[in-house]
């Protein structure tokens, strides 16, 4: 079986997905949007959410001009960086960027349409939204997966100054520098949407629910559509550029850890870096058969309804878990079984901790219900029992992610535990755990599917509010809306886990990336002790050795603290971003309902647009500072306590990171949640004292769940995929 020609299979498998996301974008299309008010509600909240994208993308593209052409002096004027670099990171950051842009114009096309065919049916709904979603899901895998095999053809086809097996390393290191390009245009995204979003939806749900009286998407609030606009830009643009830098670097890191394990091995190593690629392929083209399984009834519940997502997600799961024995099989690798077991432990991790995020923020379940019964002793009790709920839902996403990290590495190792430091069983089995993340990320078209169509049902819930449809219809959008809180926090959970084993595979990729550095300034021996080691022979134990990185090294725990710190400095910018930004956005909503005249009463107009204004310059003015934050921290750190202090920089933020994210989307989607339950009628329903309390836990938890958690794991994977870039000048300028 000659693998260079099953290689052609993933670029096909990309095209595939591409397809069909065309066909369900048309088949949306072809529905109709509606009356002509929902058709002018739609239109409002399209032209905000692109306007806003085209000011933030302004914004981006100075930035990656800034870097790129600092990546081209490191290389062609100091020779310490790999001459691909500036091309691949702009790269990436475009397909990571078209990702969002996709997703999100599909969004905001599909909000109308969907409240239209709630008239009809809750199936209806829910076939539209979910599909439209899919459109996001296979447009992130699709792009995915042509540019890893757009990159390694021509890599391939350019890189032959070296050995065959050192050609690998150096096209596989050279690939994962793509990566940060992605990474920076997520955190943007992410950063800048999530402020945008949650500036808009404290400013509806403070003045609009709690002072007014009104309902959230009611059209006499000024803020409305800027919240309508938010859940676009954030919660689908933002996690359609965070998923597509996920995607692609547990691809590309595991694609690395397979040129390493099998230096010596040529043809096994080529084996191994095509193995993740092949996998990610057909996850694509199982999760599409997934898609279609998705249907519910009239009358359904929420446990129906995520029963309904859960099929296609579980079935797609077991279809690639099959898929993947049959790929290491026919590819012949080495222990082809116990690989195989490791991509099983990456699909269960996933599973386990989308259920354990389940269990926690929906209100079908005891935790979130509890809040919201601690809305009848006021919004100091729905604080405090958010914030524990969140605290003990870290505890089994860490086991999970625990366990996974120790069966992979175990399955890929065969459970040899007197050679696990032996340098070939090491790298072995850091490959079986980078094939893992491979594995949760697998489903990622069916996954991502079930998260981008929550914002979908929030807007088609707020267009059938605005537009005064029947009741009824209302009735089935806020059961789609609830829904897609749910999968949206479980979307959050999965996209944490992939990015703590993605990471852990990075930090090996680092040190392949080190080697290249050294040879890159003319370095070709270590002295280890008292034995001389060639560097392109030295194995990861080598490298550990030679720059120390160990606890007892003060840079390692320097770089420990300086990475954990870097996740709670990360947050509190921007949790303050969005207070900043939300108190100016109630100082206006107040400011309207105070001055322009019957708005109350509807034959005022509110002024829209000045709301949309106000989160888009705040948004845009407050992403810098954490953006620029995450990238400067990784390369000061190795300039000054070189690559011991950057391994403990990036296992601290990444140690610290990982809880820290779970512990905030999961309390900011119970205390949502916890509002919607009071608000389908129980503890005294709208308008009740728990009403307004669970209002006021759900406007805490909006920068929780929507801006500084999800952002946290673009945090943790971009300062790994900095060091990476940048590793040629760690080695050639650290001080210390």
């Amino acid at each position: 079986m000659k693998t260079d020609l099953i290689f052609y299979l993933v670029p096909l498998a990309s095209f595939v997905a591409l397809g069909f996301a065309w066909f369900f974008f048309r088949q949306m299309m072809k529905e109709s949007e509606g009356s002509d008010l929902m058709k002018e509600i739609a239109l409002h909240v399209r032209n905000g959410a692109m306007a806003y994208l085209k000011q933030q993308y302004k914004v981006v593209l100075v930035v990656f001009l800034v870097l790129s052409a600092f990546f081209a002096l490191l290389a062609y004027g100091f020779g310490v960086q790999n001459p691909w670099v500036p091309g691949a990171f702009i790269t990436g950051g475009f397909f990571s960027g078209l990702a969002g842009f996709i997703g999100m114009k599909t969004a905001t096309y599909a909000s109308a349409r969907t409240a239209n065919a709630s008239i009809r049916s809750l199936n209806s709904g829910l076939r539209l939204a979910f599909r439209s979603g899919a459109v996001m899901g296979l447009v992130v895998v699709g792009l995915g997966l042509l540019d890893i095999s757009v990159w390694y053809m021509v890599l391939d086809f350019f890189v032959d100054s070296f050995s065959e097996s050192q050609k690998m390393v150096v096209i596989t290191t050279t690939m994962l520098t793509f990566g940060m390009g992605a990474s920076t245009q997520a955190l943007f995204a992410r950063v800048g949407g999530g402020i945008y979003t949650k500036a808009a939806d404290v400013g509806a749900d403070l003045v609009g629910k709690v002072e007014a009286g009104i309902p959230e998407d009611d059209p006499r609030n000024p803020a409305t559509i800027a919240d309508n606009v938010g859940d676009n830009v954030g919660d689908v643009a933002g996690m359609g550029a965070d998923l597509y830098e996920s995607y692609c670097g547990s691809i590309l890191a595991t694609a690395a850890l397979g040129a390493s394990a099998f230096y010596i091995n040529p043809d096994m190593q080529l084996k191994a870096v095509i193995a993740p690629m092949l996998i990610a392929a057909a996850g694509i083209l199982l999760s599409i058969f997934g898609i279609f399984m998705v249907k519910t009834k009239e009358g359904a519940g929420m446990k129906e309804l995520l029963k309904a997502l859960g099929v296609g997600v579980n079935m797609s799961s077991l279809l690639i878990a099959v898929a993947s024995f049959g790929i290491l099989f026919l590819l012949g690798i080495e222990n082809w079984l116990g690989i195989s077991f490791s991509v099983v432990t990456g699909l269960l991790a996933g599973i386990i901790i989308g259920q354990s995020t389940e269990y926690y923020t929906s209100h079908s379940y005891k935790p979130t219900r509890a809040i919201s019964k601690s809305g009848e002793t006021g919004p100091a009790t729905v604080i405090i029992q958010g914030v524990g709920l969140g605290m003990v839902s870290t505890a089994i996403p860490v086991l999970t992610i625990a366990a996974a990290i120790i069966l992979s590495f175990m399955f890929a190792i065969n459970f040899d535990v007197s050679n696990m430091t032996e340098a070939h069983n090491l790298s072995l089995g850091l490959y079986g755990i980078g094939i893992a993340a491979v594995g949760m990320l697998s489903t990622l078209g069916i996954t991502l599917a079930t998260d981008a169509y929550g914002p979908i049902a929030d807007n088609a819930g707020g267009n059938a509010q605005m537009s005064n449809l029947d009741p009824e219809v209302r009735k089935r959008t806020d059961v789609l809306d609830a829904l897609g809180n749910t999968t949206a926090a479980t979307g959050k959970g999965f996209a944490i886990g992939s990015a703590a084993l993605t990471s852990l595979a990075l930090l090996a990729s680092y040190l392949e990336e080190i080697k290249i550095g050294l040879m890159h300034i003319g370095t070709n021996t270590l002295q280890i002790g008292e034995r001389v080691v060639s560097v392109s022979q030295a194995t990861i134990p080598d490298f550990m050795e030679y720059f120390q990185v160990t606890l007892m090294n003060p840079k390692v725990l320097a770089g420990l603290f300086i990475g954990s710190a870097m996740a709670f400095l990360f947050c509190g910018l921007t949790m303050n971003a969005v207070g900043r930004a939300a108190q100016k956005m109630v100082e206006e909503v107040r400011r309207q309902f105070r001055e322009i005249a019957g708005i109350m009463d509807g034959s005022g107009k509110p002024d829209y647009a000045k709301c949309v204004e106000i989160s888009t310059k705040g948004a845009q003015k407050e992403m810098m500072m954490p953006s620029i934050l995450a990238i400067v921290v990784p390369v000061v750190t190795g300039v000054v306590f070189g690559v011991a202090g950057v391994m403990g920089l990036l296992a601290g933020g990444l140690a610290a990171g990982f809880v820290l994210a779970v512990f905030m989307a999961n309390a900011g989607g119970a205390w949502d949640n916890a509002k919607k339950y009071v608000e389908e009628g129980n503890h005294g329903g709208k308008g009740s004292e728990a009403h307004k309390a669970t209002v006021v836990g759900d406007t805490v938890g909006d920068p929780f769940k929507d801006t500084s958690g999800p952002s946290l794991n673009i945090l943790i994977k971009l300062m790994s995929m900095v060091s990476i870039v940048m590793a040629g000048l760690t080695v050639a300028f650290s001080i210390m």
